[in-house]
C-alpha cells in the first residue's frame, strides 16, 4: 500500500505540460519580460514626469540662527556685541511661459520612448514564443529518437543472441559475433545521445519557464503525424508586405528613428530664450529689535536745545518735541511688519554658450541619420530572413519526401536481407550494414519532419500568426 501511495503522489507531481501551457508559463514568469516590463514602466514615469514639468515650481526656505559680535543697536547710531536671533522665512513659485518648445517637445519625445519599449517588450515576448516552439519540437525529436533507439537496441540484441547462438554452434565467426556485438554498442550509443539531447531540451524549456530544475514535468505530444496541414508554399512578396507591419524589429528601428527625429527639436529650444513668471512672498523676525517698536511719544514739550555762554541762559527749541516710547516687539507681530511680496517675469537670452546648443543639434541630426539607416537595414535584414526562412520551409519538405522514401527502401532492404539472414544466406557484415542503413534513414526521417514543421512556424512567426500545434 505504502508503495502505491508513493507512486500515485510521484505521480500527482507531475505537470503534463502542452505547448499552449508552456507558452503561458513563459510568458507569465519569463524574467526577460519581466526586465522589459520594467524599463517600459520606467518610460512610464518619465512621460508623466514631463507632464508634470508644464506645472510651476513651488518652494519654501525658512532658515534660522544666532549671530554673534559686533553689530549695530536697533533703535540707535551705535554698536555693540550683542547675540542676535534671526529667522527668515521666504516662499517662492516660478511656472515656465515659454522654453523653444523644449517641454511640449521632450512629452512628445518621451511617449515614442514609451511606444518603443511596449514594442521591445513585444520582441522580446515573440522571440521567447519562437524559442519555446523551436525548443518544444526539439523536444518532441528527442522523444521520438529514443523511442527509435530502444527499438534499434531490441534488434540489435536480438541479433546478438542469434549470432551468440550460430557462433557456439560453429556457424558463424568470431568476427561475425563481434560485428554484432559492435552494433548492439553502437544502437545503446545512439539511446544514450538521444537521452542526453532530450534532457538537455527539457531543462531549456524550464529555464524559458523559470521553472526550478527538479521540477518533474511530462511533455505532452500533440498529434501530428499528418504533415497534409503544414503549410509550406507561401510568396515571399506578400510576406515581407505584411511582415514589415508586424514585425517588431522594423516597427522598433521606426520609433526610435522618431525619437531622434524629436530630439533635433528638443536640440534646437536651445537657441531660443527662456520666459518664466514667478512670484514669491517673505518674512523675518530678529531678537534685536524685540524691545525697539514704538508704542508712543510722549506729550509735546519745549526742550533745551543750548545755552548763552555770556549769560547761561537756556535755548529753548523752536517747537514743541515729543520723545518716542519704545514697547516689547513681538515674533508674530514683527513677521507681520515684514511681510512682503514680489511677482515678475524673468527672460533669459542665450547669447554665447561656447557653441554648446549647436553641437547638440549636430549630434541629435547625427542620431537621426544613423537611426534611419539602421530602419533599412532592420527592414533588408527582415526581407532577407523571410527569403531564407521561404527557401529552408521548401527545402525541409524536399528533404523529408526524400528522406520517408530512403527510409522506406532502407526498410525494405532490411526486412528482406533480415529474413535472408536468419536462414544463412547472408553474412553478419552485410546484416549489420543493412540494419545501420535502416537506422539512420528512420533517424533522419524523424529528424526532416520536425524541420518541415518548424520551418512553417518560423513563417507564422513573421507573418504575426499565433503559433500552435
Amino acid at each position: 500500500m505504502a508503495l502505491i501511495a508513493l507512486f500515485s503522489f510521484t505521480a500527482g507531481a507531475q505537470q503534463v505540460i502542452t505547448l499552449q501551457r508552456a507558452l503561458e508559463l513563459t510568458l507569465k514568469n519569463n524574467l526577460t519580460i519581466k526586465q522589459a516590463q520594467i524599463t517600459e514602466a520606467l518610460a512610464s514615469q518619465d512621460v508623466d514626469q514631463s507632464k508634470y514639468n508644464l506645472l510651476p515650481s513651488v518652494s519654501a526656505n525658512p532658515t534660522a540662527g544666532y549671530g554673534f559680535g559686533r553689530s549695530p543697536v536697533a533703535g540707535a547710531y551705535a554698536y555693540a556685541n550683542q547675540t542676535i536671533f534671526n529667522v527668515n522665512a521666504t516662499a517662492s513659485a516660478q511656472v515656465t511661459l515659454f522654453q523653444g518648445g523644449q517641454l511640449r517637445n521632450q512629452i512628445i519625445e518621451n511617449k515614442i520612448v514609451l511606444d518603443a519599449d511596449k514594442t521591445s517588450t513585444a520582441k522580446v515576448k515573440n522571440d521567447l514564443v519562437l524559442n519555446v516552439v523551436v525548443d518544444y519540437l526539439q523536444i518532441l525529436t528527442n522523444q521520438d529518437l529514443i523511442t527509435a533507439a530502444k527499438q534499434q537496441i531490441e534488434i540489435a540484441d536480438l541479433t546478438l543472441d542469434k549470432s551468440q547462438k550460430s557462433f557456439n554452434a560453429g556457424n558463424q565467426t568470431l568476427a561475425d559475433l563481434s560485428q554484432a556485438k559492435a552494433g548492439l554498442s553502437t544502437a545503446q550509443l545512439n539511446l544514450t545521445t538521444a537521452q542526453n539531447q532530450y534532457a538537455s531540451s527539457i531543462l531549456t524549456l524550464k529555464q524559458y519557464m523559470e521553472m526550478s530544475p527538479d521540477s518533474d514535468i511530462v511533455i505532452e505530444k500533440p498529434d501530428i503525424s499528418k504533415l497534409d496541414n503544414v503549410k509550406t508554399l507561401f510568396a515571399a512578396d506578400d510576406v515581407i508586405k505584411t511582415a514589415m507591419g508586424v514585425n517588431p524589429d522594423v516597427h522598433l528601428a521606426e520609433l526610435q528613428q522618431k525619437s531622434y527625429e524629436q530630439q533635433i527639436k528638443i536640440a534646437k529650444g536651445n537657441y531660443y530664450p527662456t520666459l518664466a513668471l514667478y512670484g514669491s512672498l517673505a518674512s523675518y523676525y530678529s531678537s534685536a529689535n524685540d524691545k525697539y517698536r514704538i508704542v508712543g511719544s510722549t506729550p509735546l514739550a519745549f526742550q533745551q536745545i543750548g545755552t548763552v555762554v555770556p549769560t547761561g541762559d537756556a535755548v529753548q527749541s523752536i517747537a514743541p518735541v515729543s520723545e518716542p516710547i519704545y514697547g516689547s516687539y513681538s515674533f508674530t507681530r514683527q513677521f507681520d511688519d515684514n511681510f512682503n511680496q514680489s511677482v515678475g517675469l524673468t527672460l533669459q537670452i542665450p547669447i554665447f554658450n561656447r557653441f554648446t546648443a549647436r553641437t547638440s543639434v549636430r549630434k541629435a541630426k547625427l542620431n537621426y541619420e544613423y537611426a534611419q539607416v539602421s530602419t533599412e537595414l532592420a527592414r533588408n535584414t527582415l526581407s532577407k530572413t523571410i527569403i531564407q526562412a521561404i527557401l529552408d520551409v521548401e527545402s525541409a519538405e524536399k528533404s523529408y519526401l526524400s528522406a520517408v522514401q530512403t527510409y522506406q527502401a532502407d526498410k525494405d532492404a532490411f526486412n528482406t536481407i533480415q529474413q535472408r539472414y536468419n536462414v544463412g544466406l547472408v553474412n553478419s557484415l552485410d546484416y549489420n550494414t543493412s540494419l545501420t542503413n535502416y537506422n539512420k534513414a528512420e533517424n533522419d526521417m524523424i529528424e526532416a519532419k520536425y524541420t518541415v514543421i518548424f520551418r512553417s512556424k518560423v513563417i507564422d512567426y513573421y507573418l504575426g500568426n499565433p503559433i500552435t500545434l
